[in-house]
């Protein structure tokens, strides 16, 4: 699983660097098109807000997974042992379920509501659908991550019949 973890965390890494200097350049191409150029080309100020939307979930997803995201900690910071792992599986557990029901479920909807009314961007004329295909993807993606964390959490709550219990740990 770690291993497939990482694969996840480079490909999607790749990808928001890759999204953010599309962004960069579409920004920089409108500033010049408007001071220099004086003719403003028509279709960045649309692409830049729909870059923005796949830069702020996919990165929600990647904060997600470094474990970056914010969080309020006041409880799992005084707990220990036993109590700690289970508190951490049941918020991976909310987590999952609310990406899934929200995200997925939600954004998937979304997209086929779109293409099946042939919804198209104004100054692009993209279908809407693919622009909010990131949503239910953020979505498995936060899942996996979810699932990931629980799966550590669970093995680190319940260690092996070989194995010695990890030290400081409570069973």
């Amino acid at each position: 699983m770690e291993k497939l973890r990482r694969l996840v965390d480079r490909g999607l890494a790749g990808l928001l660097v890759g999204v953010i200097g599309l962004a960069v350049l579409n920004v920089l191409w409108q500033v010049f098109t408007r001071w220099v150029l004086r003719d403003p080309s028509s279709y960045t100020e649309e692409l830049a807000r729909y870059l923005l939307i796949w830069i702020g979930l996919l990165g929600a997803a990647y904060a997600a997974g470094q474990k970056l995201h914010l969080a309020i900690d006041l409880l799992p910071g005084r707990l220990t042992g036993r109590a700690r792992h289970l508190l951490e599986l049941a918020i991976g557990g909310c987590v999952f379920v609310f990406a899934l029901a929200v995200m997925v479920v939600g954004g998937s909807r979304l997209v086929l509501l779109t293409l099946r009314f042939e919804q198209t961007s104004a100054a692009l004329g993209v279908p809407l659908g693919y622009v909010y295909l990131v949503l239910p993807l953020s979505g498995l993606l936060i899942m996996f991550y979810a699932l990931a964390d629980g799966l550590g959490q669970w093995r680190a709550w319940r260690p092996r019949r070989d194995e010695p219990p990890a030290p400081g740990a409570e069973s």
